[in-house]
């Protein structure tokens, strides 16, 4: 499951659970684009429940959709990522490295207050 759900004007927090495949990240990705086209400086709350890597064929969808989506990317400045698995964490915070302009901060999962001050402050 991957799901969208628009908090406020600027802000969008996202729930991945369990394995997704190409029809689920088609949907993903298009819900994705659509809430997040009036964004600007935007901050986002990823919550990611059970990770699970998606099937090849949904990473080849992730993959076709690469412009579209560092385009997308721009549009936020912050994002907090809350998930208990360390490399999650890791990971995350590696790639707002990759990201000029947007900085990621993880946390685990019981820390969602936190979380929530960060992206405000």
């Amino acid at each position: 499951m991957f799901k969208v759900t628009a908090n406020g004007t600027n802000r969008l927090d996202i729930e991945l659970s369990g394995k997704l495949n190409a029809d689920e990240m088609k949907i993903a990705l298009d819900d994705l684009v659509n809430k997040s086209k009036d964004i600007e400086n935007g901050k986002m709350l990823y919550e990611i429940i059970d990770f699970q890597l998606p099937t090849f064929s949904a990473i080849m969808v992730e993959f076709s959709r690469l412009p579209s989506m560092l385009g997308l990317i721009r549009k936020f400045d912050r994002a907090a990522v809350l998930t208990d698995k360390t490399w999650l964490k890791m990971v995350s915070e590696f790639e707002g490295a990759l990201y000029p302009g947007l900085e990621i901060k993880a946390f685990d999962r019981d820390q969602k207050a936190e979380a929530e001050d960060w992206l405000s402050s």
